[in-house]
């Protein structure tokens, strides 16, 4: 089953809104006869990969998949339907498929097979690795992770605004992994207005992700690098904001008019806008101040925290939430850590809060 996970990965940013899913086809002294993933969306899934990749006859044999097969016709066929067609006398699961079209009827299609079916195998770490479908199907909602880099001290600028670079290469490396990874990146017209980013990911063969910018009265200059390919690029904008301010931006720019709310873009219905545009996962690159909105409004449901062996102490530097406030410990915003990874020189912690916890 970790096999099977390790070559669902490899279909990251390329599957979605698909789940990410890998298979293995073993015979009974456990050697590997085939294997295969689902490398793109609206392509073969990884059953039907790993199955039509060789021509060993499959009778008898077994498959270990990460997410049941499906049992229905969508953009390919049924891969029950060929498990059942090939003679494979074994199916090992790691979870059952959220989606209700399936969930259950693939297992209850092979059972009526005759075939000998166990799921639930390491099923925790499945259902981690498509936490973005779960969101999708069990909440229709977008899955949202802040991503920051601070000190140990938990800073990302000092005072006078200098930030580059608290972290090495290594760990700005595992963010372009992390852009490719996530249908979109979002940011706030603050950030664009300073930092100017291009928001791409810059992997050899890497997915740029959507960009998302909330630009409650559009003050971010046209001529910012977000704006200046033709990648998608969705702007969330105050309801009152003129058509005429919109029509001087590039016109391959989605606009989305949001109610506001103290002034600034009502956060919970701009993810609602968001994920109605197809977006179901997105990794926050943003200020201080965003990062304190969406906890406050306890819109986020994961945090990555790129930490420096480096401390700044000033109290006047900048957090990396800033104006966030707790008075008693009880009250603290609560993470699950779902993995730790030491880097080069830093450590990269990963973390699901609490209360927005699907698995």
């Amino acid at each position: 089953m970790r096999r099977c996970i390790k070559l669902a990965k490899k279909g990251e940013g390329r599957v979605s809104p698909n789940p990410l899913v890998g298979a293995v086809i073993f015979d009974d002294d456990f050697n590997i006869i085939s294997e295969g993933y689902h490398e793109k969306y609206g392509e073969n899934h990884a059953e039907r990969n790993a199955i039509l990749k060789t021509n060993v006859d499959l009778r008898g044999k077994s498959i270990i998949v990460n997410l049941e097969p499906c049992s229905h016709y969508g953009k390919t066929p049924p891969c029950a339907d060929l498990i059942i067609e090939k003679g494979i006398k074994r199916v090992v699961a790691g979870m059952l498929d959220p989606n209700p079209i399936v969930s259950g009827n693939g297992i209850k299609k092979l059972k009526e097979a005759g075939i000998d079916v166990i799921v639930g195998i390491l099923e925790d770490e499945c259902k981690e690795l498509n936490k973005f479908f779960l969101k999708d199907f069990i909440e229709k909602k977008s899955y949202v992770t802040i991503k920051t880099a601070t000190t140990l001290d938990g800073k990302i600028a000092t005072k006078t605004g200098s930030s580059k670079w608290i972290t090495d290469e290594t760990s700005r490396l595992e963010v372009q992994k992390l852009r490719n990874k996530y249908d979109a990146i979002l940011t706030s017209s603050k950030t664009v207005i300073k930092d100017n980013p291009s928001l791409t990911c810059r992997l050899k063969n890497g997915r740029n992700p959507v960009r998302i910018i909330l630009d409650t009265n559009l003050t971010t200059p046209v001529d910012s690098k977000v704006y200046i390919d033709n990648a998608k690029i969705i702007v969330v904008t105050g309801e009152k904001t003129p058509d005429k301010k919109i029509k001087e931006y590039p016109n391959h720019i989605k606009f989305i008019k949001c109610k506001l709310k103290n002034g600034y873009i009502d956060l919970k219905m701009a993810v609602e806008l968001i994920y109605k545009e197809g977006i179901k996962s997105i990794l926050i690159e943003a200020g201080s101040m965003l990062n304190k909105s969406f906890l406050e409004e306890e819109l986020a449901d994961n945090l990555i925290q790129f930490i420096a062996p480096k401390i700044l102490g000033d109290r006047s530097s900048i957090n990396f939430v800033e104006g966030f406030e707790r008075f008693k410990i009880s009250e603290c915003n609560n993470l699950n850590i779902t993995s730790t990874k030491r880097l080069k020189n830093d450590i990269m912690l990963i973390g699901d809060f609490s209360k927005n916890r699907i698995i």
